[in-house]
């Protein structure tokens, strides 16, 4: 895989630094870089060459040491070059998987490629690189806890198929979704899965990797989602929610953060909701998404 870097000043690569690898350039893994990037070396991964570029620019000209790659995650070959490309770069401390696509951008068929296979597979070719201490994050997101329903089986089945046969899976094909929304709900509800699956691998490296479920955060992707069907759905929860606000990238950001450091050491494939009390509220009967306040 050919990484992109400018080899000038503080742009060049760092040698011999831990590497940051955030698969996905847009809102949330732009916002991780900025909080977990300076003083490592950042492999900053996308689909998107224009996209790619201007985020990268953006942190070079913060002083951050980047270098790109384009990848497919829904390949599972161009993954596993992205994860040894990274390996070359120094030793892979922390993995950031942002990448995804939401019911108003993508088919089903797009949505269970992007957001189901292309995050199992990046857990498990980076856990195959990680290095001892390192840690992982995957963004799930608040609709897996309210969408992504599963049976006992199922949950079976997807904690313990390998990678290669997800996609197999009788309940994992694009016609047992009636629409995006669902689709979307059990990706994101498989990435939790996944993760907890691929906790004990990465513990025999010395590693640790978990899953961000946010809410309703302020993104390109996000306003997308204010644009389509679910737009009423999504400004009661905005106006409904414990919080009383719309989160951030930032606040996104600031979990994975927590969940690279030392501070979060004991905590390994967990799921953690920052969703600013929408979950919760649902789940307690306080939050009405047929009204707005």
């Amino acid at each position: 895989m050919m990484l992109r870097t400018e080899r000038k000043k503080v742009q060049l690569v760092a040698a011999s630094r831990d590497v940051l690898v955030i698969v996905g350039a847009g809102g949330m893994g732009q916002a991780i870089a900025r909080r977990s990037g300076p003083g490592r070396q950042l492999l900053l991964a996308d689909i998107d060459q224009s996209g790619l570029d201007a985020a990268a620019a953006a942190l070079r000209g913060q002083g951050q040491f980047v270098v790109t790659a384009l990848v497919d995650v829904k390949e599972r070959g161009s993954v596993r070059a992205l994860a040894q490309a990274a390996a070359e770069l120094g030793p892979v401390r922390y993995l950031a998987h942002t990448a995804g696509l939401s019911q108003a951008q993508a088919s089903v068929q797009a949505i269970l490629d992007v957001d189901f296979l292309g995050a199992a597979f990046a857990i498990e070719e980076f856990g195959q690189v990680i290095a001892p201490g390192g840690a992982g994050v995957a963004i799930a997101s608040m609709a897996g806890h309210f969408l992504g329903h599963l049976d006992s089986r199922q949950r079976a089945q997807l904690l313990r198929t390998p990678v290669e046969d997800l996609a197999d899976l009788p309940f994992a094909g694009p016609d047992r979704f009636a629409n995006g929304a669902l689709a979307y709900g059990f990706a994101k509800l498989a990435v939790m899965i996944r993760v907890q699956a691929a906790c004990a691998a990465w513990g025999r490296r010395g590693a640790r990797i978990n899953s961000i479920s946010p809410g309703v955060i302020a993104t390109p992707m996000g306003a997308v989602e204010l644009e389509g069907e679910a737009a009423p759905m999504i400004l009661a929860m905005i106006d409904q929610a414990p919080a009383e606000r719309t989160g951030t990238p930032e606040d996104v950001a600031a979990v994975a953060d927590f969940l690279f450091s030392p501070a979060a050491s004991f905590v390994t494939g967990a799921d953690l909701l920052v969703d600013g009390g929408i979950t919760a509220a649902m789940a307690a009967g306080e939050l009405d998404l047929q009204r707005r306040a």
